[in-house]
């Protein structure tokens, strides 16, 4: 697909979306449209009051330049550590804290209910904490057996 439009960075650090035969529109921010399933694929730069300004298919679509600015804004903008471990559990009922190495660091949260334990894929789960925080356990099969057997305590 061909890219119409270019983007940078203003002043103030903010991602402005220019077309040749259009004015440029400040402060455009990108959301992904499947940010699990298909992370790099279905890109929208939405405006400040939320009406896209552009669409992007898949983000190799970009140039390095531009699919770096993207990357950069999405980084700042989505947090979902993703669960590498289930090291241990305070209890196998709920409320109970979870004890888990993530790619970001080996972290505890509590899980209040087991419907914050959601599929969204035949291998994928989405664990919601106490504080409405998403982590995310991308294949259940990769987990270690420890892992696997906590976390069918809860399935």
């Amino acid at each position: 697909m061909t890219i119409d439009f270019s983007l940078l960075r203003n002043n103030f650090g903010q991602l402005v979306l220019s077309r040749p035969d259009a004015e440029s529109v400040e402060q455009v921010v990108p959301v992904r449209a499947f940010p699990i399933q298909a992370p790099g694929d279905g890109i929208a730069l939405v405006t400040m009051d939320g009406r896209e300004a552009a669409w992007i298919d898949q983000l190799s679509d970009l140039s390095a330049d531009q699919r770096s600015l993207v990357e950069e804004e999405l980084a700042a903008r989505e947090f979902m550590p993703e669960i590498s471990q289930i090291e241990s559990v305070s209890s196998y009922a709920v409320p109970c804290t979870w004890f888990v190495s993530t790619d970001r660091g080996t972290t505890q949260f509590v899980l209040r209910v087991e419907e914050d334990i959601r599929r969204v894929g035949e291998h994928t789960l989405l664990v919601t904490d106490s504080h409405g925080i998403h982590f995310l356990i991308r294949d259940v099969a990769r987990l270690n057996k420890i892992s696997r057997k906590i976390l069918d305590r809860f399935l």
